[in-house]
């Protein structure tokens, strides 16, 4: 799976691609025990089968997308309707390796369980 992500990351511009490869080592040092895929066409790390973090190129810059980084309350941004949260970067030089450290230790102790929330949705829905 690991060649898959290093694939995505040569699709993208110099610039881009810097910054992928910088996050995919960071993300890999930093939560080992995570299993990284391409899933909806971007890299994404998951926990027992639970999405943790992820990034994708967009119009915007690169986006670092944390599933349950709004609940960590460290200078990431909310985004949608559930706990997701993100940081977005145009150059790798802009990467902050103390807060992604920080962001990919509170990522392993603070998990949603987005695996089940479909189920449980469905579930709520029928009461």
């Amino acid at each position: 799976m690991q060649g898959e992500i290093e694939q995505y990351n040569a699709l993208q511009g110099s610039s881009d691609q810097l910054i992928c490869n910088r996050l995919m080592d960071s993300i890999n040092n930093g939560i080992p025990m995570a299993t990284g895929i391409i899933w909806h066409g971007s890299p994404v790390w998951f926990i027992d089968g639970n999405p943790i973090v992820g990034y994708s190129k967009q119009k915007s810059g690169v986006q670092l997308l944390f599933w349950s980084g709004a609940s960590f309350a460290d200078q990431l941004q909310p985004i949608g309707k559930f706990m997701a949260a993100e940081a977005r970067y145009h150059s790798a030089d802009e990467i902050n390796e103390d807060a992604l450290t920080r962001w990919l230790q509170k990522s392993i102790a603070i998990q949603w369980d987005y695996k089940n929330i479909a189920h449980r949705h469905g579930e709520l829905q029928r009461l």
